[in-house]
């Protein structure tokens, strides 16, 4: 059971240093993502599970969904401003 907890452990680390560090808002918010679905795991071990679902629901879930629509409203804004930029 140490196992599983030392490497939980590790990957929420490297998860949030590699959200930190990634230039892709995409990659972050995927890596975001598989972050907090292990802290939920980590819930659940701590024998807490209204917590655990809770952030699978609203950390991992409601989150990721609503971050994934703002970078479709800035790519849609993107693209308007290079068309308006071609016509001018």
């Amino acid at each position: 059971m140490e196992i599983l907890n030392g490497m939980l452990l590790l990957f929420i680390l490297v998860c949030a240093a590699a959200v930190s560090r990634t230039k892709s808002l995409l990659s972050a918010v995927i890596i975001f993502m598989a972050q907090g679905l292990a802290v939920s795991v980590v819930w659940i071990l701590l024998r807490s599970p209204d917590l655990a679902i809770t952030e699978a629901a609203v950390g991992a879930g409601i989150t990721s969904i609503l971050m994934f629509i703002a970078l479709k409203k800035i790519h849609a804004i993107e693209e308007e401003r290079k068309q308006d930029e071609k016509e001018s």
